[in-house]
């Protein structure tokens, strides 16, 4: 008897230390996942918001959770997913192609080899906003004014210096560079605290809009004569504002400049699963993901695989081969 109620004990004990390792019912977790972006008044913030929405809408099959999180652009948000403080990033392509080649920000860590492409986006353009009581005709006038070149950490920061150098101007000499974030250029240029500012930025832009419908007068100022600039550079190229977007602006015909991709990056430490869950909901909605921003209008599903350094995550590139995109 003493036998069967040991035996009994011990089962006992065994059931209810199964129940604590194992209790059921069992439930599927949640992954949560950040995308960083930018400012919010820019386009790469409601950029992130577009794709977490269309993905949290299929959060019960994926297990997803997306969050967005406002940045300070570009370098922040590689360096951030390199790090493993979010999982994905909106960053500009000659910034995705810099990290990857271990340039620029990136000279002394060197190549970013954990850095991987998702897809394209959208085309941004360095623009250039000037108060028409500045005398800011072309990027030469420049000198000797107060300009905001863009925040550290920004993508549109180098943009600038490189548009500068460009037009023989010396952007730590020549002129006063500020360089506060995106968002805060419109109010500072508004209040005559700054005669101009570049953006990086997809069109039509609300900070830009912003800036433009002040009771201060302001126009776009031209960037041309970038030929070698191109020529140097492989992810530039030439592009165009249509001043119709900016009603505001006492420009009478587009403006020419040149421009970037926004793409949207990630770790090869991000699981494979995670990542094709998103490339599949964005393309699988992609008619509707056009509709959530203006500047999506020029998307087409092949454009979005154009201007990508990195190499692609094997989750994106799983769905592109079931689509037979590639």
């Amino acid at each position: 008897m003493k036998r069967i109620g040991l035996i009994t004990l011990i089962a006992a004990i065994c059931l209810a230390l199964g129940m604590m390792v194992n209790p059921t019912p069992v439930v599927a977790k949640t992954t949560f996942v950040t995308i960083g972006t930018g400012g919010i008044t820019g386009d790469y913030y409601p950029t992130g918001g577009a794709i977490a929405r269309i993905v949290n809408q299929k959060r019960k099959v994926y297990g997803i959770r997306c969050t967005v999180e406002s940045t300070g652009g570009s370098v922040f948000n590689v360096n951030a997913v390199m790090a493993g403080d979010l999982e994905f990033g909106v960053v500009q392509s000659d910034r995705q192609y810099q990290a990857i080649k271990g340039l620029a920000e990136w000279e002394e860590k060197g190549p970013q080899k954990d850095l991987r492409a998702v897809f394209t986006i959208h085309p941004e353009s360095i623009t250039l906003v000037a108060a028409d009581d500045a005398g800011i005709k072309t990027i030469a006038d420049l000198k000797g004014k107060r300009v905001n070149i863009g925040n550290p950490g920004s993508g549109q920061r180098q943009n600038s210096i490189d548009a500068l150098e460009n037009a023989g101007i010396n952007y730590e000499t020549d002129l006063t560079a500020e360089g506060v974030k995106a968002a805060e250029a419109p109010g500072l240029l508004q209040d005559g605290r700054i005669d101009a500012f570049f953006y990086t930025v997809g069109h039509p832009s609300g900070a830009i809009k912003e800036a433009t419908a002040g009771r201060r007068k302001v126009h776009f100022v031209p960037i041309v004569g970038v030929d070698k600039l191109l020529a140097k550079y492989p992810y530039y190229a030439k592009a165009v504002i249509p001043i119709k977007l900016y009603e505001g602006a006492t420009n009478k015909e587009d403006v020419q400049t040149f421009g970037v991709k926004a793409t949207f990056v990630t770790s090869a430490k991000v699981p494979d699963k995670v990542v094709y869950a998103i490339t599949k909901e964005v393309f699988d909605n992609f008619e509707s993901f056009k509709k959530l921003h203006p500047a999506y209008e020029v998307l087409t599903k092949e454009n979005m695989l154009e201007g990508m350094s990195a190499p692609i995550h094997p989750g994106a590139m799983k769905y592109y081969k079931e689509a037979g995109m590639m």
